[in-house]
C-alpha cells in the first residue's frame, strides 16, 4: 500500500519535530514540503497509485489536494493550521499526533466535495461578506515564520469590516429562482467554520454526505443584528433569509464584481457563480 504525506512548513501549527512523528505514526513511504501556493496540488496530482495521501496542513492545503488528488485514493487531513475545519468536521482531534493516530487505524467514510465555478471544496463557499474577510485577512500578511493572524485577530478584522459598511448590506446577488441577496454563504458541512473552539454553523444541517446548502440574508441592517446573533445560538432568526439544504445545483449572480472564496481561500473578484455538488465523491480516512 503506497502511502505518501503532504507538508506545508508554513501553516500555522505545522512544526518540524512534528513532522517526524506524525510521518511514523502514519508510516508514510515519502513525505513532500510544498514550496509555494497551489505546490500540494501539483504533488497530490504526482501520486497515481497511491492508495492514501495524508495532508499536514491547514485548510488551504486541504483544499489543494482535493482538486489534485488522483481518483482512487483515500485522503487523511492532520490538523495543521489554526482552524482546521475540514478534519474538525469529520471529528478528528484538534492535536496532529492524535488525530494521525485516529487516521493510522485505516477507518474511511465516503463524501461529498462542493464546486465554485469548477474549484473544489470541502466544506465551504462564499461570495460577498465572508469572502471580503478573507481577502482583509490576507491583507494583514503573515509574520516572520510564514504563519497566519489568529482568531482573535479574525475577529477584529470581522468588527472593523462591519463597521466600515456601517453594518449595512444592500441586496447585490441574484440567487436563481429564489430572488436577490445581500451576500450568500455555501456549505458542505456544519459547521461553516469555528472561531477558535466555537462552531459557526452557518446554515445548519449541512451534510458531507448531502449536497450543498446556502443562506443568505434578503439584506441586513443595524436593526437586524440582533437577530444575527439568534441565529448564530439557536438556528431561528425573524431576519429575511434564503435558505436552500441539499442541492446539486445553485447559481448565484451579480451586477458587480464581488469577492469568492471556497474553504478560506480567496479565488478573486466574480460576477457569476455555479455552485455543484459532487456526491459520493472521495473517501476519507476519520
Amino acid at each position: 500500500m503506497r502511502s505518501a504525506l503532504i507538508v506545508n512548513p508554513r501553516a500555522s501549527r505545522v512544526k518540524e519535530p512534528l513532522v517526524g512523528r506524525v510521518a511514523r505514526i502514519l508510516g508514510v513511504d515519502e513525505v513532500l514540503r510544498t514550496e509555494r501556493a497551489h505546490h500540494a496540488t501539483e504533488l497530490a496530482a504526482t501520486l497515481g497509485g497511491a492508495e492514501r495521501i495524508f495532508v499536514f496542513s491547514g485548510d488551504g492545503g486541504y483544499n489543494e489536494v482535493l482538486n489534485g488528488a488522483p481518483t482512487g485514493a483515500a485522503l487523511g487531513f492532520v490538523p495543521g493550521g489554526g482552524t482546521s475545519v475540514l478534519p474538525r468536521a469529520l471529528g478528528l482531534p484538534r492535536d496532529p499526533l492524535e488525530a494521525a493516530r485516529r487516521l493510522a487505524q485505516g477507518r474511511t467514510r465516503r463524501i461529498s466535495l462542493g464546486r465554485a465555478n469548477g474549484r473544489r471544496f470541502g466544506f465551504s463557499a462564499g461570495i460577498g461578506l465572508d469572502a471580503e474577510l478573507i481577502r482583509c485577512m490576507d491583507a494583514r500578511g503573515r509574520d516572520a515564520a510564514g504563519r497566519r493572524p489568529g482568531d482573535l485577530v479574525f475577529a477584529w478584522t470581522a468588527v472593523q469590516a462591519l463597521a466600515a459598511h456601517r453594518l449595512r448590506f444592500d441586496p447585490a446577488l441574484e440567487i436563481e429562482g429564489h430572488g436577490r441577496a445581500a451576500f450568500a454563504l455555501v456549505a458542505n458541512s456544519d459547521p461553516y467554520s469555528y472561531l477558535g473552539p466555537l462552531p459557526l454553523r452557518l446554515p445548519r444541517g449541512a451534510e458531507l454526505e448531502g449536497g450543498l446548502d446556502l443562506l443568505a440574508p434578503r439584506a441586513f441592517r443595524p436593526r437586524d443584528l440582533p437577530g444575527a446573533v439568534r441565529y448564530l445560538l439557536t438556528g431561528r432568526t425573524r431576519v429575511p433569509l434564503i435558505a436552500l439544504h441539499d442541492q446539486d445545483r445553485i447559481e448565484i449572480r451579480s451586477q458587480l464584481p464581488m469577492p469568492l472564496q471556497v474553504d478560506g481561500e480567496d479565488l478573486g473578484d466574480v460576477t457569476s457563480v455555479v455552485l455543484e455538488a459532487e456526491r459520493d465523491v472521495v473517501d476519507v480516512l476519520v
